[in-house]
Parts: structure tokens; sequence; C-alpha cells
């Protein structure tokens, strides 16, 4: 049945390939950001634009009014809090509103081990605010995206950031967001906390260099050391690779994929989509 649904965090990376798949299975999908102005350029008709910041619980109630269905996309750069802080809040107003689904996007390394980490720690009370929220709720724990992988694509290099040895199930937006929209139909998934990988193990650099020839084929992959990556962060226009890049980078060299994706692939379909087809699309489409 369709559900009219707020995606929050729909400018993001991973938030506006869910609201479009969300849009194309037949649901209403209204988008927040910041910027209402910005969010509605994006999307254009057929999808209602909302602004507000997810900390404001007037702008929530605003955007969560006649919603069935909230999904959030939240990432707040160095603040890595805002996390749990949205979280808390979107789970207050979607409980005083009575929203009967609640969907989060989380980590594959997400776990009480590794809350040291403080984006991890903020997930993992995120999820604890949507599980205590009292709607049913699905919290997906994603493994590393394809789409990082252009980003890591500049001046010329194909850039592998530190020694990264850990191998990774590489997930496409796309298919994640397939089972964001699968999950509002299906009663199984709610109260569960799902896995979400992609069908092969790669680490950066095997990804790299099935990515790099066939969507950046000027580039050259380059491993760029811890040590200069620091010196690199305080140059000018660096402040996100030295508050939120080089940290993420050294934490993916301490954990490692948790879970087991069986249950979200028996749910939901499994995320099939491999990185040479990933990469060759994105390269038939000039993206």
């Amino acid at each position: 049945m369709p559900e009219t649904v707020l995606v929050v965090g729909a400018r993001g990376m991973l938030g506006e390939p869910v609201a479009r798949r969300l849009a194309a299975d037949g649901h209403t999908v209204r988008v927040m950001s910041r910027s209402r102005e910005r969010v509605a350029a994006r999307f254009g008709a057929g999808f209602d634009a909302v602004g507000g910041d997810v900390e404001d619980l007037d702008a929530l109630r605003t955007a969560m009014r006649g919603c069935t269905a909230v999904h959030l996309n939240l990432s707040g750069g160095a603040d890595w809090d805002l996390e749990r802080r949205g979280a808390e809040a979107a789970s207050r107003v979607a409980a005083e509103l009575g929203v009967r689904r609640l969907t989060v996007i989380s980590g594959a390394s997400t776990c009480e081990e590794n809350a040291w980490f403080p984006g991890t720690r903020a997930k993992l009370e995120a999820e604890r605010a949507i599980a205590g929220s009292g709607a049913p709720f699905t919290v997906f724990r994603c493994t590393m995206f394809m789409e990082l992988l252009p980003k890591l694509v500049r001046g010329g290099r194909a850039m592998i950031l530190g020694d990264q040895p850990t191998p990774w199930h590489w997930v496409a937006a796309d298919d994640f967001a397939a089972m964001v929209s699968r999950a509002l139909g299906t009663a199984e998934a709610a109260g569960r906390t799902l896995y979400v990988h992609g069908p092969e193990a790669l680490t950066f650099e095997e990804a790299m260099r099935i990515y790099q020839p066939i969507c950046a084929p000027g580039a050259k992959v380059t491993t760029v050391p811890f040590w200069l990556l620091r010196l690199m962060s305080w140059m000018p226009g660096r402040a996100e690779l030295r508050h939120v890049g080089l940290p993420i980078m050294r934490y993916f060299t301490k954990v490692r994929e948790i879970g087991d994706a069986a249950e979200a692939n028996a749910l939901l379909g499994a995320a099939a989509t491999t990185l040479r087809a990933w990469s060759a699309a994105r390269a038939g489409t000039g993206a």
C-alpha cells in the first residue's frame, strides 16, 4: 500500500537515492533538508519539499504531519553527535504524531566495541532512540558504499587514503534504496536491525582498481600515507579532511564489518550490483 514518506537528509549522497526509489515505487515523498530552496531545486516536481533543521521540533512537526513513515539519513560532518540528537528529536515527534514506521541508516561496524569512535557512538545512540520511539522501526547497518569512490578521485589521482587492508562488501546506493522501499511493505522487517552488504568483499585498493580504469582512466591509483594526509589536512581549505576524512579513514583501518546480511537478503532481496557493473553504468551516464 502506498505510504506518505518523509526523507530527512534527502539531499545527501544516500538520502537522494532513497527518496527517488520511494517515489518510483508509488509512494508520496516529502523531502527535507536545511534549505527548502535547494532541496526543491534538486528534486523538482513530484516531491513535496520542506526546509528545516532536524533538531527543530516545530520544523519536524511541520515536515512529519500527514506522513505515515519517516526515513532518516543524517550526517553532521565534523559534528558527529548530530546523528544522535537528530534521531532523538525525530523519534520524539514521530511518537507525538503517530508515525507508523521509522527507518534509519547506520553503519556495518556499529557496536559497543567500536563506540570509542564518536561517529559510531552517535550511530549507536541514534539506533537506540529509534528503537525506543514506540513506532515499528528498521535499522539498516550498511557497509561501504560504491558512491564513495568518485570522491577519492582528484587532481589526476585515484587515492587510497592510508593503509586500508580490510575487505568490505561494497554496496550500491540504489540497491540500498530498494531495500528501504521494500521494508515499508514488509511487516517482518519491523523491529529489526538489518545488515546491508553487497555481493563482493574488496579492499579499498581492489575496489579502486576496478573503478578507476572504467570511470577515471586518466587517473593514477595512488596510496597517500596517513602522515602526508595529516600534513595536507592543515592546508587552507582542508578542514573537512582534517576533521572528518582523516579520522574516518583511520577508523576504517581498526574495525571490520559485523553481522550477517542473510536476514536482510531474505526479507528484502539481496544487494546484487557488482562494482564493475555499477562503474560501467556510471561511466555510461557520464556521471
